[in-house]
C-alpha cells in the first residue's frame, strides 16, 4: 500500500477550470526534460500518478455506493423502529413519555390518503387526442380528469383504480429548546452505571 502521495498527483489534484494550470505545466515540462533519468522511469511517473488520481476515483465511487447502500439500509431500519416503538407504545394505551435528555417520545397519528390509479383502456385513443410524450402522457390525462371536459372526452378510455396508501403510527423524538446542561448529562450517565451496577450484581449472586 502506497502511504505517500507522487509529487505529481499532488499536483494533479490541484488543478482546476477555475486557475491558471501554469505551474503544472511548467513542472511537467521539467520532468520530460530530465534527461538524468531513463525515458521509461519518466513515463512510469507520469502513468503511475495518473493511475493514482483513478484509483482514487475508484475507490471515492465505491465508498459512496456502499454509503449510500448503507444510508439506504439505516433509514429503512430506522422507520421500522419507529413503527415498532409506536407499536408498543399503543399496546400499552401510552401516548407520551417524557425524557431526560430528550423532551419527549410522542406519537404520531396513523394517517391514510385514497390516490386515483389510471389504467389506460385504450392508449391508441389517448395517443390520437393528443396525449402524449413517447406514450400516453399520464400527467396530462390527470390533469384532464380534473376538468368536465376532461372527464367526457376519456370516459371509455381510462379506469379510475381508488388506492389508498396507509402510514402507519411512528415514534417521534422531540429535543429540548434549550441546551442540556452538564448536570442532566451527569444524571443520566449515573442511571445508566448504577443499572450496570446492579446487573453485575445480580450475575454475581447467580454464580455464587
Amino acid at each position: 500500500m502506497k502511504l505517500v502521495n507522487y509529487q505529481l498527483q499532488n499536483q494533479i489534484e490541484y488543478l482546476s477550470d477555475d486557475k491558471s494550470n501554469n505551474f503544472f505545466k511548467e513542472y511537467l515540462q521539467g520532468i520530460l526534460e530530465d534527461t538524468s533519468k531513463p525515458y521509461y522511469q519518466r513515463a512510469d511517473y507520469i502513468g503511475l500518478s495518473l493511475n493514482e488520481i483513478k484509483n482514487k476515483i475508484d475507490c471515492l465511487t465505491s465508498d459512496i455506493s456502499e454509503l449510500q447502500a448503507l444510508k439506504k439500509k439505516l433509514s429503512n431500519a430506522l422507520e421500522i423502529a419507529k413503527v415498532q416503538v409506536a407499536d408498543i407504545f399503543i399496546a400499552n394505551g401510552i401516548d407520551r413519555i417524557d425524557g431526560n435528555i430528550i423532551s419527549s417520545l410522542t406519537l404520531t397519528n396513523s394517517t391514510s390518503k385514497t390516490k386515483d390509479e389510471i389504467i389506460i383502456k385504450n392508449e391508441e385513443a389517448l395517443i390520437n387526442l393528443g396525449y402524449v410524450k413517447f406514450s400516453v402522457d399520464i400527467d396530462a390525462v390527470e390533469k384532464a380528469l380534473l376538468t368536465k371536459e376532461g372527464k367526457k372526452e376519456l370516459k371509455n378510455l381510462v379506469q379510475i383504480t381508488p388506492i389508498t396508501v396507509t402510514t402507519p403510527a411512528k415514534i417521534k423524538v422531540n429535543t429540548k429548546r434549550a441546551s442540556v446542561n452538564n448536570t442532566q448529562t451527569v444524571e443520566t450517565d449515573e442511571i445508566l452505571v448504577i443499572e450496570q451496577e446492579i446487573e453485575d450484581y445480580k450475575s454475581e449472586k447467580l454464580v455464587a
